[in-house]
């Protein structure tokens, strides 16, 4: 099996990198800081080029694409920080009309944990929540069986919420309190789930190997007592560590974008969190005092980083459960 990418995926890539940079760069990021809230401009733009409807057939107005390739533009996403729940989006793309075209924003939630937390609430058109053991009304028949019971969709403004501190300005936060007269939807929940948390290990993957370039491109710029530090051991060393976790992380995500098993795509969060994580906070230390400033744009990764790690499965819950596929 050959899981080197096509020239074809390496060109979606190249086209996503290339749209971000020119439509969301380091100017619009650092304003963004202040207004997190998507611009709804540059949605219906991404929309337009397909990053919602990358996997609905082409008969049905998409881009007849698969995971492999969704997870290539959520990487990019990732690299760039883009605000926003583009998981969500590129989810739900054939599930809620307009998400598509990025005329509507939903939000995705993950019901099976407390609490339950909403990404950019003031700015979602619809919520759909995911939960193992939710009871659903309005669907037909009063309620929803099998597959169906873990899925529930609502209007924004049905919802009932409370704010909630968030550690990444780019990314408000709500409590959901309650999701009255919400409708039961046909999804497979399980699947949902798994490719959320996938999809979430790509735009990790992404921010991870941003910082690998962002220490690079420090260490050779700035000098200390006359040569620059990059040149310095213990620097190399860093940097190369970054390096080797973000590359891992690398192959694991898009080895789970192919086979699409469930421990292989826990595995492949737990790699890419601890490289999004680590990879910050040593990026953060390459760059010494101004790493911890707003001078710089890295403890932005570091914040996002945080808040992606405990989102479709944190450390403690992949580790257990892959301990337990060693053992069945």
């Amino acid at each position: 099996m050959d899981f080197q990418l096509t020239d074809d995926q390496r060109a979606l890539r190249r086209a996503a990198r290339e749209l971000l940079a020119k439509r969301f760069g380091p100017d619009r990021l650092r304003a963004a800081v202040g207004d997190p809230a998507p611009d709804r401009a540059l949605w219906r733009e991404l929309g337009a080029a397909g990053f919602f409807a990358l996997r609905l057939p082409e008969e049905a107005g998409g881009v007849g694409l698969g995971l492999p390739e969704a997870v290539l533009v959520l990487e990019e996403t990732g690299r760039a920080l883009l605000p926003g729940p583009v998981v969500a989006c590129q989810l739900l793309a054939g599930v809620v009309d307009g998400v598509a075209s990025g005329e509507k924003i939903v939000g995705l939630c993950e019901g099976g944990r407390e609490p339950v937390l909403w990404e950019h609430p003031a700015a979602c058109d619809e919520l759909i929540l995911v939960g193992p053991d939710t009871e659903c009304r309005g669907g037909a028949g009063g309620g929803a069986q099998g597959r169906t019971a873990g899925v529930r969709r609502s209007a924004a403004e049905r919802v009932s919420c409370a704010p909630f501190a968030s550690v990444d300005p780019l990314t408000p936060l709500a409590r959901v309190t309650g999701l009255p007269r919400a409708e039961a939807l046909a999804l497979d929940a399980s699947r949902l789930r798994r490719e959320a948390a996938l999809l979430t290990a790509a735009q990790q993957l992404g921010s991870a190997a941003r910082t690998v370039e962002l220490a690079v491109a420090h260490a050779r710029r700035r000098e200390q007592f006359g040569a620059p530090v990059g040149s310095f051991q213990a620097v190399k060393h860093l940097c190369a560590r970054m390096l080797v976790r973000a590359e891992m992380a690398r192959c694991a995500v898009y080895a789970a974008s192919v086979t699409e098993g469930d421990l292989d795509v826990t595995g492949a969060k737990l790699l890419a969190d601890e490289a999004a994580v680590r990879n910050a906070r040593d990026c953060v230390q390459v760059h010494g005092g101004m790493g911890f400033t707003w001078e710089a744009d890295v403890h932005l990764h570091l914040k996002r980083a945080w808040l992606r790690a405990e989102c479709w499965g944190a450390a403690g819950e992949a580790e257990e459960l892959l301990a337990a596929g060693l053992i069945t």
